[in-house]
């Protein structure tokens, strides 16, 4: 893990002279006394009566899984000792369609909340539109223990001038990767069948749970031997399949970006994506996919997996961890794989995301147009106190975590007997998506689904990969002019892409239509993108 840290540090050391300059956001930056924001008679620099708390608006990005802010104990007690009250737009659904209109016409929150919710792209794009926080970090001391503590989050935070727009969050205690597969060993034992090494193998097992009624029903077609959420890439997708082949991808590699020996690749045009899907479309063929599996929605993906009762329905599928993926009764049945070789002679990897499990980019941002920025930086340094962390990411301290008394915590069960650790995190706080710090001194023994993930996670974590040449730093900071030419790239190659996946799994044609579809992909902006990376990433090596 050391290894892993020490590279990721790197990355972000020499990231920060990727990034032109962007103009001054413009606003006043603040400079009244330090502050830590712990009584509301703090209002007193904002002109208000002391003790009137000051009113913000703010938009929180959330799981639709996730309950009501004003029902979240922490956060008032944030709001509380900021003396503020907040007005909340919770946004479950549609983001970014929303977020073009709303920034075009300048009518914006004084905070947005959410990971990445306001990206890079946009402060170079509404320059002038955020507020430059660099110069008033004074009043958040929380956050400049953060940075102290972690000097990443600051490399992260920054940009090349040393500005800041967007903070940053540490959580800590994830894995190096997000996404493992999953396997009913309970139907593979009802059969008589051998784990899958190979891809080969897996048909022949898919085959067998979908004609051989693999559940033990008495129904031999009410079984999905597999099932994934849909579209290509990122967390939890059939793209990860690729690890078969020895390709790392990174983060999930949403839209296919990866590094393989010092030279950035896309796997959407790579022959080896070409071989998988080829595989997908056999599996289809023959009824193995979830018919589904373009149409459904991640909420109609997860409760298909937790079947009815103790009666599973899916057999092999990606997911976080058992427990989340199936619930807590059909949990035990699963088992977490190894990467399964494309062929008995293939090479090996996996996905690796520890960086951006642990770390989050642009998580809160404050607007320019704010008139109580002082207002904005105390709640923003109470939600970084040390002791509030762990509230953002688990939930309240009583219902969700307990005080041992003695300086130490623990998560709690949830109080629904019949829901799993992690869904009762997203139902009760911010959980990921939230802004926040949790200092690696905290005393936290973890619930049961971490300790669950860490553990399902030793069949990837005994495959070694080449961190520095073969993962791809994904908190580069580019230009303004090479981050608009990349975004605008990305929607033209990942339509093609996705139109093109969904219609090679479910009817095949990729032999006939590969070399158009490549030469199309490289028209759309994929080689463009490539040779920017190329240059970017050969920078950082020098470094």
């Amino acid at each position: 893990m050391r290894k892993k840290v020490v590279s990721f540090i790197s990355v972000l050391l020499a990231a920060t002279t990727m990034m032109s300059a962007c103009s001054n956001s413009g606003g006043n930056n603040g400079n009244g006394n330090t502050n830590t924001g712990s009584s509301p008679t703090a209002n007193s620099s904002t002109g208000t009566d002391s003790g009137k708390k000051v009113k913000l608006t703010a938009i929180m990005t959330k799981h639709p899984l996730t309950k009501p802010l004003k029902e979240m104990e922490w956060l008032q007690q944030v709001e509380d000792k900021a003396g503020v009250e907040i007005e909340w737009q919770e946004i479950t659904a549609d983001w970014d369609q929303k977020k073009g209109t709303m920034l075009a016409s300048g009518d914006v929150p004084d905070l947005f909340i959410g990971p990445n919710v306001i990206t890079d792209a946009d402060f170079a794009q509404f320059q002038g539109l955020f507020q430059d926080l660099s110069g008033m970090l004074d009043q958040a001391p929380n956050v400049t223990a953060m940075f102290e503590a972690k000097p990443e989050t600051k490399k992260i935070a920054e940009q090349s001038d040393g500005k800041i727009f967007g903070l940053p969050k540490y959580q800590r205690y994830w894995p190096s990767t997000a996404s493992r597969m999953y396997i009913n060993q309970k139907w593979l034992d009802n059969l008589s069948l051998s784990m899958p090494t190979t891809w080969d193998e897996l048909y022949d097992v898919l085959v067998a749970f979908k004609e051989k009624d693999a559940n033990g029903n008495g129904d031999p077609n009410d079984e999905i031997p597999m099932d994934w959420p849909g579209g290509i890439g990122g967390y939890f997708n059939a793209a990860y399949l690729l690890s078969g082949t020895g390709m790392t991808l990174t983060d999930g590699s949403p839209q296919g970006y990866f590094v393989e020996d010092g030279k950035v690749k896309n796997f959407l045009v790579d022959e080896r994506y070409k071989t998988m899907v080829t595989f997908l479309n056999k599996l289809n063929k023959a009824g193995l996919i979830n018919p589904e599996v373009f149409t459904h929605d991640y909420t109609k993906y997860q409760s298909v997996a937790r079947g009815e009762g103790d009666m599973a329905k899916v057999g092999f599928t990606f997911g976080w961890v058992a427990s989340d993926r199936f619930g807590e009764q059909l949990a035990p049945q699963y088992t977490s794989m190894s990467p399964i070789k494309a062929t008995p002679d293939s090479a090996v990897s996996w996905s690796y995301d520890y960086n951006s499990l642990n770390y989050g980019i642009n998580q809160i941002v404050m607007s320019a147009k704010s008139k109580n920025k002082e207002a904005v930086m105390r709640f923003i340094n109470e939600l970084y106190a040390p002791d509030m962390g762990m509230q953002v990411l688990f939930g309240s301290l009583g219902p969700n975590i307990k005080d041992n008394g003695d300086g130490s915590y623990s998560v709690l069960p949830p109080a629904d007997t019949k829901m799993d650790p992690g869904t009762w995190k997203w139902t009760s706080t911010m959980a990921d998506n939230g802004a926040f710090y949790i200092p690696d001194t905290l005393q936290l023994t973890l619930g049961k689904d971490m300790q669950e993930v860490l553990e399902q996670s030793k069949p990837i974590d005994a495959i070694q990969i080449d961190v520095d040449n073969d993962v791809f730093p994904g908190f580069l900071k580019y230009s303004s002019a090479d981050n608009s030419t990349m975004g605008l790239n990305n929607t033209n190659v990942m339509n093609l892409a996705n139109t093109n996946f969904a219609k090679w799994v479910t009817k095949g044609g990729i032999e006939s239509d590969w070399d158009s579809y490549v030469k199309e992909s490289e028209k759309a902006g994929l080689k463009q993108n490539l040779e920017i990376m190329q240059k970017y990433y050969d920078e950082y090596k020098k470094q």
